[in-house]
């Protein structure tokens, strides 16, 4: 699409996304605070439905960039200097496992919100799942902030130095 905005040698949509993982923890947190704390059972479910469609849409908006950039490797042909193979080795290693949490967070929270809408009353409210949605929300909470934590690494490692 067009060069980032944050400064540094990526794409658009790849710094879109960067803000996005920013922000995500901490609306996240305030989820979890909301219905543990002041049992607002309804902002919680209106605010995890939100966050999954904005990271659904920022992810397949930059999944299409990734395409139209020739990938990792064209996003990463931006920079003034190259990585030297070292520096591309790790890379690759950061990238990595950031996939693996990424791919597992599209399912475990996805699973989580799915089952939530599916099995929850209406108005939310402590119910039979809410002992399984406890876990699973716990379990996608971890796995978003690792999410988060190993992409700012990719983007770091890949843009930044």
């Amino acid at each position: 699409m067009r060069d980032g905005f944050l400064g540094y040698p990526s794409s658009f949509m790849l710094d879109v996304v960067v803000c996005a993982l920013v922000v995500i923890v901490p609306a996240l947190v305030l989820s979890i605070y909301l219905v543990k704390f002041h049992r607002a059972y309804t902002w919680h479910r209106n605010l995890q439905v939100a966050l999954g469609l904005v990271l659904l849409v920022a992810v397949g908006l930059f999944e299409i960039d990734m395409r139209l950039e020739g990938g990792v490797k064209g996003i990463l042909a931006k920079r003034s200097v190259p990585l030297t193979p070292e520096q591309l080795s790790f890379f690759y290693g950061v990238l990595w496992v950031h996939l693996v949490f990424a791919i597992s967070t599209v399912f475990l929270w996805g699973t989580t919100l799915t089952l939530a809408l599916r099995r929850m009353p209406n108005p939310p409210r402590p119910a039979e799942h809410s002992r399984l949605h406890k876990r699973l929300g716990w379990l996608s909470a971890i796995d978003i902030t690792l999410t988060a934590i190993t992409g700012l690494m990719v983007y770091y490692y890949g843009f930044m130095i």
